[in-house]
């Protein structure tokens, strides 16, 4: 198998995850997070579609991490984003994780709103 070293340019990968927690490049946020081009930051959650909305110009789609399981999300939370015109992928935290860093490695504008395991 051929090993590619990956390079994030100036974005911040998810290093990592546990009970209550996500590592971005480096650091430790305790809690859900929003991940976008423009930095990372505390979230939330689904009540707060507005911290997600004010992002829409920074990305072209957002990867949603559900939790430990994948769930849906609110309808309220889906309808703002989608009429921002912001494109939603649902996936359970752990998938979202490295999706986004999969996406961030292709140099795509991708954003990550998280709840922790």
């Amino acid at each position: 198998m051929r090993m590619n070293e990956i390079h994030f340019d100036d974005s911040r990968p998810v290093d990592g995850y546990g009970p209550g927690f996500f590592r971005v490049g480096g650091d430790v946020v305790e809690g859900a997070v929003l991940l976008t081009p423009g930095g990372v930051s505390g979230w939330s959650g689904f009540e707060d579609a507005a911290a997600v909305v004010a992002k829409a110009g920074e990305v072209d789609f957002l990867l949603i991490g559900t939790g430990a399981e994948i769930a849906h999300p609110p309808a309220a939370f889906r309808k703002a984003l989608e009429g921002a015109g912001i494109g939603l992928e649902v996936m359970a935290s752990p998938a979202a994780c490295r999706t986004y860093n999969v996406l961030l490695a292709e140099g795509r504008r991708v954003g990550a709103a998280m709840l922790p395991v």
